[in-house]
């Protein structure tokens, strides 16, 4: 099973890389799953990821109070704002317009919400 949380992990990693380009794919909540994944598979990997320069402080922000930095906060909402644009642009049917309105609403409250890290 240490194998298959590893693979996992990895996985999730390279999701987050594609996240940070990609401003439909979140990055966080990849990296939080890497971290659960690494912590039950390898000692090596889950230590390298809560060491890393940048990802590392955020994963031990949400590990220790649940917070999520100022910075990801606005990054996130920039990100859900261009996404509900984008669904404007492309001229969705109302109804898928209303159901997105209402999912990243309750997202974004979530997320500033959280304690800042």
């Amino acid at each position: 099973m240490r194998y298959v949380f590893a693979v996992l992990g990895l996985l999730c990693v390279g999701l987050a890389g594609i996240g940070v380009v990609l401003p439909l794919l979140p990055t966080v909540p990849f990296l939080l799953l890497a971290a659960f994944f690494f912590a039950r598979s390898s000692s090596r990997l889950h230590d390298w990821i809560l060491s890393h320069n940048t990802f590392g402080p955020m994963i031990i922000d949400w590990q220790e109070s649940g917070a999520i930095r100022p910075g990801a906060k606005k990054a996130a909402t920039v990100s859900v704002a261009a996404v509900f644009l984008i669904s404007l642009v492309f001229g969705l049917a109302p109804h898928i317009l209303a159901i997105q309105a209402v999912t990243l609403s309750l997202v974004m409250l979530f997320i500033w919400t959280r304690p800042n890290g």
